[in-house]
């Protein structure tokens, strides 16, 4: 059976980011960072793993927790949190896990005969002396086994802010070494093949430096390296003949504010960092990346968008969708969570631009209650005049369905309005929005007959107060 797939595609109540996806044996797995709901700070879970069936994008399987911070001799207390991991097979058959803990120099391998763990640790990335590995910040680890059986590591943080706050050596750009076919041991000397934005400058990636977060896949003989720019919420890609150098900026893949897809500069939703990599399902290629929730960088959930590899190589920029994985328009029926929204905003949407400095209580944000117990709650709150909700794309059928329900709390007066294809149309359907409860109730927008086709939705709240908005359904 085939299960619709949304954005995010695992279920709302977990979150992680920095996906990174892998095919083995049939079944795409996901492995990332594992942040907390309405967390303080990034990624202070235990590695946990999902999968779903190759054939079936929206049939995710939890496959528990995989490896946990503890497991690492660097940190047997577990203060340090995991970040953002990679997962291969090396050519034993055995499947590698690659981390690193919070600005801890050093890089660990955990090892497991399934792609599906537990892990347990194998070492720590070394040079052939036995000395940890260490040279200009390891961070983000992505590894390609190559088709000759050559192991690559790539990596890289380049901040120089943050590198002066935690007093840590900077990355002169994404770096890459090569490995022993132990998977472990440095081969030679690492060096860099994406400059940072100083070393930019006259380059193809002038206005595109790298930043953090390298992913590399091949494709077609060439090498494509997916990193985060110097504009962090972009993943742009680089392309070269060889594995480790002469490459060549290629262009901006996803940004998860939609900025630079048909020529948009204001974002859509909230801004934030971003990771993630790319696999090829079917024939299909797909971009795994995230996005943000509670108006900070701790609470990230994956999302996922089908892109195009092109004759000629390139892969055009490519819009944040609701529908994600599915590989088509959601239908216009049944119940919808809210929270599969991948447009909102507030009255001033170019304010979330400045984030840190930006007044929390002014714009609507996803979030969720219940964290940690049975049934978590995931909703938009702090809906206020001049808020929209956008979702891509849902398919109607000629007539059907003649009303939408939206399920609101809150305390809020004034008009709803449901726009088609742009929220500054004429709205399809509108009415009285009056909500005065802390419980959930139902508010009723009639469409006008005929409404078919695939359409992108708008909710466009007016009025006074504000509300919160948990789902809502096709009747």
């Amino acid at each position: 059976m085939k299960h619709a797939a949304v954005n995010p595609y695992l279920p709302l109540y977990e979150y992680i980011p920095d996906g990174e996806p892998r095919l083995f044996d049939g079944r795409v797995y996901v492995y990332g960072s594992h942040d907390t709901a309405g967390g303080d700070y990034f990624c202070q879970e235990d590695y946990v793993a999902w999968s779903a069936p190759e054939e079936d994008l929206g049939d995710w399987r939890y496959e528990g927790v995989i490896y946990r911070k503890d497991q690492d001799p660097s940190n047997p207390d577990g203060k340090l949190e995991l970040f953002a991991p990679d997962v291969v097979q090396g050519t034993d058959g055995r499947y590698y896990l690659y981390y690193c803990l919070r600005l801890l120099p050093e890089f660990g391998v955990a090892v497991s005969d399934s792609p599906a763990g537990p892990f347990t640790f194998y070492g720590h990335v070394q040079w052939p002396n036995g000395a940890t590995f260490a040279d200009h910040m390891p961070y983000d680890p992505s590894v390609l086994v190559d088709d000759d059986g050559c192991v690559y590591l790539y990596y890289g943080f380049s901040s120089s802010m943050l590198a002066q706050r935690y007093h840590i050596e900077i990355s002169p750009g994404a770096m890459v070494v090569k490995l022993e076919q132990d998977m472990l041991t440095v081969k030679a000397a690492p060096k860099s093949c994406i400059p940072w934005e100083e070393l930019a400058v006259g380059t193809s990636f002038e206005g595109h430096a790298y930043f953090e977060a390298p992913s590399m896949r091949k494709i077609k003989g060439k090498y494509y390296l997916i990193y985060s720019s110097q504009w962090w919420h972009e993943l742009c890609y680089a392309v070269s003949s060889r594995p480790d150098e002469s490459f060549t900026y290629g262009g901006v893949i996803v940004d998860n504010t939609d900025i630079g897809f048909q020529g948009r500069t204001v974002p859509v939703c909230i801004p934030g960092n971003n990771h993630g990599g790319l696999v090829c399902v079917n024939d299909t290629w797909y971009l795994f990346y995230h996005r943000h929730t509670n108006t900070n960088a701790y609470s990230r959930q994956g999302c996922a968008e089908q892109v195009q590899v092109l004759p000629d190589g390139s892969i055009p920029q490519v819009e944040i969708t609701s529908c994600g994985l599915n590989g088509a328009p959601l239908p216009a029926k049944g119940e919808w969570p809210a929270a599969i929204s991948c447009q909102l905003y507030g009255a001033l949407p170019e304010a979330m631009l400045d984030l840190p400095n930006l007044n929390r209580d002014t714009i609507p944000y996803i979030t969720e209650t219940g964290t940690g117990g049975p049934a978590p709650q995931q909703f938009i709150c702090n809906l206020q005049n001049g808020s929209v909700v956008g979702y891509k794309y849902f398919s109607f059928a000629a007539g059907v369905p003649a009303t939408v329900v939206l399920w609101l709390r809150g305390a809020m007066q004034g008009m709803l309005s449901l726009c088609l294809d742009a929220p500054n149309t004429v709205p399809t359907a509108k009415g009285q929005l009056k909500v005065d409860t802390a419980d959930w109730q139902p508010v009723t927008l009639v469409l006008p007959a005929g409404t078919k086709g695939t359409h992108s939705l708008y909710f466009c709240f007016a009025g006074a107060g504000r509300c919160d908005f948990l789902r809502f359904a096709f009747c």
